[in-house]
């Protein structure tokens, strides 16, 4: 999974402690948008977004209890990742 977020963005860094707090087995790279403009040209403002087999599960306010479900659910799991 990515986790794609930016320096001094609130939403950005209570995803960061979410998923620190949950992702135990769950690979979860964390990317600074403004590192790639590439990637600060696509995303823009709308960070934090993570992202799993390059599909968008979440984005913007993280909802803590559906991002543990997410972070402890089998890969198999593809009904879980429709949280946004």
């Amino acid at each position: 999974m990515l986790l794609y977020t930016r320096r001094g963005c609130h939403l950005c860094e209570a995803a960061e402690d979410m998923v620190a707090a949950h992702a135990h087995s769950a690979a979860v790279e964390i990317l600074d948008v403004d590192a790639d403009p590439l990637l600060q040209q696509r995303y823009g403002l709308r960070v934090p977004v993570l992202m799993a087999d390059g599909t968008v599960v979440m984005e913007g306010r993280f909802d803590e209890s559906a991002l543990a479900r997410l972070l402890t659910a089998p890969a198999s799991a593809p009904g879980d990742r429709a949280h946004r």
